[in-house]
């Protein structure tokens, strides 16, 4: 083999700079934080972290923005990965928040908005400097704006119109006292990418991203599961379906679509083949509006 035949994979690519990305906030920033919900991007992004300062530990504790509202498996799987890498946890609780009166709950009983001051709370409490998200540009149009190093003023708020130049794969971490960076390792990753990664480095998922028969009901087009946190109203009617979910969030909005991939082949060919994002196609809180989402990470959302 010459030197001209050595090729790297799309893959290949997208890990090595993912990696280079976790490297450099190692080096150019004190404090960083994973955030890390058991989701399939979060579960790639501890994998790349992983590999970035393997054979050390992760140098830096998870978070988990904690809604009450969660599935199950993704919480058992959440604290069985966290358990097993051995890094620290830790739970910023919006429950405990309401209990306190740091926020109160919206009526109609989602607490994904919620999650905002919870966040800024914790990372203020514990002087996070960089907090590496999972968000990628292929999911949002408001996350198509966002640079892989996000500044946030002092108030944690996001100004699309005031963020740094990424030249060459430079990036500026230079803040203030009581300023942060949000990291994006997955910003050029998309939903297939993310999937035959998955795949490729035979990484587990919770067993909710599979097809499964669930018992739910139909709302604004979308297949919403029956349990504590999510009920039908007097005119909807629940109806088993086999499903899987495409994205975790809080349960209270976050919907499944019909499907029989039941194994991760299967749903890297239906991956490939909709035409619809999967925040677009499940999220009910990014159809409040057009400008839900950039609404959200103005007040300091992920």
């Amino acid at each position: 083999m010459t030197l001209h035949d050595y090729q790297l994979s799309q893959l290949d690519v997208l890990e090595a700079e993912s990696v280079h990305i976790f490297r450099e906030v190692a080096a150019e920033l004190e404090r960083p934080v994973l955030l890390f919900s058991g989701g399939k991007d979060s579960i790639v992004m501890l994998r790349l972290a992983e590999k970035a300062f393997w054979p050390a530990p992760i140098p830096f504790p998870v978070m988990h923005v904690d809604t009450g509202h969660n599935f199950a498996e993704v919480l058992e799987f959440r604290d069985r990965r966290v358990a097993e890498l051995g890094v620290n946890l830790v739970v910023a609780s919006v429950q405990d928040a309401i209990d306190r009166g740091l926020v109160a709950e919206e009526p109609n009983g989602s607490r994904n908005r919620i999650q905002t001051p919870v966040l800024l709370e914790a990372v203020e409490k514990n002087r996070y400097t960089a907090l590496f998200g999972g968000a990628r540009r292929d999911e949002e149009k408001a996350r198509a704006k966002e640079r892989v190093f996000s500044f946030r003023d002092d108030f944690g708020q996001w100004d699309p119109k005031n963020q740094r130049p990424e030249l060459w794969n430079l990036y500026n971490g230079r803040i203030h006292l009581g300023e942060s960076i949000r990291i994006f390792p997955l910003s050029n990753w998309t939903e297939l990418d993310v999937w035959q990664y998955i795949a490729q480095e035979n990484i587990e998922v919770p067993s909710i991203y599979y097809a499964h028969e669930r018992e739910v009901f139909l709302r604004d087009g979308m297949l919403y599961a029956n349990n504590e946190f999510s009920r039908p109203r007097d005119d909807e009617q629940t109806f088993l379906e086999k499903v899987r979910y495409r994205t975790v969030g809080d349960a209270t909005l976050t919907a499944a679509v019909k499907s029989d991939a039941d194994t991760i082949e299967k749903i890297i060919e239906e991956v490939a083949a909709t035409r619809l994002t999967e925040r677009g196609a499940t999220r009910g809180d990014d159809r409040v509006s057009e400008a839900a989402m950039e609404d959200r990470k103005k007040e300091g959302y992920f």
